[in-house]
């Protein structure tokens, strides 16, 4: 799969669930929020630090281990946020993933999935 920057590519979890999409070089959460970039497959968080890999199967995955050579990165500038869609169609049968290699979204998903400062809280 390609990931082409013109097309909104939904991103699963693991499980199957969607938890992000990957549009125009950078990476959203489902409810908008800007959580990366992309250069090449490797995703970069807002601030410049190294997330993991699209993978061909839609998922963001890393090696178990933080790779010690891929350095910080100056991030471009707050991309607009996109319209999101209500759904997107159901994950692709994902495969399970070999002790080395992690989903980013199931290990670390509190630095993904931020929930924003203008959003109602839940009562």
């Amino acid at each position: 799969m390609h990931y082409k920057d013109s097309v909104m590519i939904p991103i699963y979890r693991t499980d199957g669930e969607w938890v992000g999409v990957y549009t125009k070089g950078n990476l959203f959460n489902v409810d908008g929020e800007w959580i990366g970039f992309a250069v090449g497959r490797d995703v970069y968080d807002t601030g410049g630090l190294y997330l993991g890999f699209l993978s061909d199967d839609k998922r963001l995955l890393r090696k178990r281990t933080r790779p010690t050579e891929k350095l910080r990165l100056e991030p471009p500038p707050r991309p607009e946020r996109p319209k999101i869609p209500a759904s997107m169609p159901l994950a692709p049968l994902l495969r399970s993933l070999p002790h080395q290699i992690i989903d980013m979204f199931e290990e670390y998903p509190e630095r993904l999935i931020y929930v924003s400062e203008t959003r109602p809280d839940m009562e």
